[in-house]
């Protein structure tokens, strides 16, 4: 297997490279993403990422600006206080999905792509990765991680408890718009090669297995970034050996990743139970 991920970074580097990047950044910020309970969010940006990616490509403009420009009109118009209206945040983020979603396919129908180029644009494809991709990644997701190092403390006290926050003099609004533009902007620069599956699949799987192994948060964004890695490598090398599609494989794997991790937390309650009635 090793040797097989060896071949995989001599041949495919950026592949290997870009997945690390997407997956140990998607993850932290998944962390939180899942503590703030707005799951859904991360689909629906995927998707609007994925639309804009399609229709900047048919037009032969950059995918990331199409990509950014829309999902932060999505976020920006989220931003709304629905809690006042009849009709609540989630029913528009629904409605926004399928338009996204619907709209992907229509452009790329009318595009005259050929079927590379469909699946990639629908779905992805990480081993395609490009110098070009790379750069793009690399340049938007490491500053994104940073910012989310650096401003954690805001961010937390907003997600955890707005009231307590407020009463800390958190500025509530600001920190939960500035968190939804990073998440924005990771989205829109990860989608290219990531699509949407995989990309959603990082936001929301290797956090939910993290936070049932721990409950505190900088520990479980390390589980979760770690998670991630291992099943983007595994991926990567399943895919190559079985000649399957990559972000597939890489979504499964992550899959697996929450079983395994249920599975160890049901094993050491049981532990813990037993251990209290022989005590």
């Amino acid at each position: 297997m090793f040797s097989e991920l060896a071949d995989l970074l001599t041949m495919f580097p950026e592949a290997v490279i870009a997945g690390a990047v997407i997956a140990t950044v998607c993850a932290c910020l998944g962390v939180f993403v899942i503590l703030k309970r707005v799951v859904f969010i991360g689909i629906t940006l995927a998707q609007v990422a994925a639309a804009g990616v399609a229709a900047a490509m048919a037009f032969g403009l950059s995918p990331f600006l199409g990509a950014a420009a829309l999902t932060l009109v999505t976020v920006t118009a989220l931003a709304f206080p629905f809690e006042t209206q009849r009709i609540p945040r989630d029913a528009v983020l629904g409605a926004i999905f399928v338009l996204a979603a619907g709209g992907s396919i229509l452009i790329v129908a009318k595009s005259g792509f050929g079927l590379t180029e469909v699946k990639s644009v629908l779905y992805g494809d990480l081993i395609l990765a490009q110098r070009g991709d790379l750069a793009v990644i690399l340049a938007t997701l490491l500053p994104a991680l940073l910012a989310l190092v650096l401003f954690r403390r805001p961010i937390v006290y907003t997600f955890a408890d707005r009231e307590a926050a407020r009463v800390l003099g958190v500025r509530v609004f600001v920190w939960e718009l500035a968190f939804f533009y990073i998440l924005g902007i990771v989205v829109s620069a990860a989608s290219k090669v990531g699509g949407a599956l995989l990309v959603f699949a990082y936001l929301v799987v290797p956090p939910s297995a993290a936070l049932l192994l721990t409950r505190r948060l900088v520990l479980a964004a390390v589980l979760s970034a770690s998670i991630a890695l291992v099943c983007t490598l595994v991926g990567l090398w399943a895919a190559f050996r079985y000649d399957q599609p990559t972000n597939h494989v890489i979504a499964v794997a992550t899959s697996a990743s929450l079983l395994l991790a249920g599975i160890a937390r049901l094993v050491a309650s049981m532990a813990r139970r037993r251990a209290r009635t022989g005590s």
